[in-house]
């Protein structure tokens, strides 16, 4: 079961995600949120994987997607709460990791 909370503030999407992030939900990414991005011209997107239970390579691909629509929008992305048994998985898609929520926005606001 795969699950999506979504919260724009203050010019940051966070996307926070629940369960199986696999073929089954990637749809979901690709097919609403990287429109979302691409309409509203979203700028910086956080990722909070701390409910994630496991993650397949419609799921890693589906992240990528995201991560090229917040590039054409010339902003950034970040990960965080990676739970470690995902990090070699993620680490391919050079997105840049944070502990937590808090410190993301601290990056993005150097």
């Amino acid at each position: 079961m795969f699950h999506m909370d979504l919260e724009y503030n203050k010019g940051i999407l966070f996307a926070r995600l629940r369960g199986n992030v696999s073929k089954r939900c990637s749809y979901k990414l690709n097919n609403y949120l990287v429109p979302v991005i691409l309409k509203h011209k979203i700028k910086f997107l956080v990722y909070n994987f701390f409910d994630v239970t496991a993650i397949d390579e419609s799921g890693l691909d589906a992240i990528l997607n995201t991560k090229c629509a917040i590039r054409a929008n010339k902003g950034k992305i970040f990960l965080c709460e990676v739970p470690k048994e995902f990090n070699k998985s993620i680490r391919r898609l050079r997105i840049k990791e944070t502990s937590n929520e808090l410190s993301a926005l601290d990056l993005i606001h150097v």
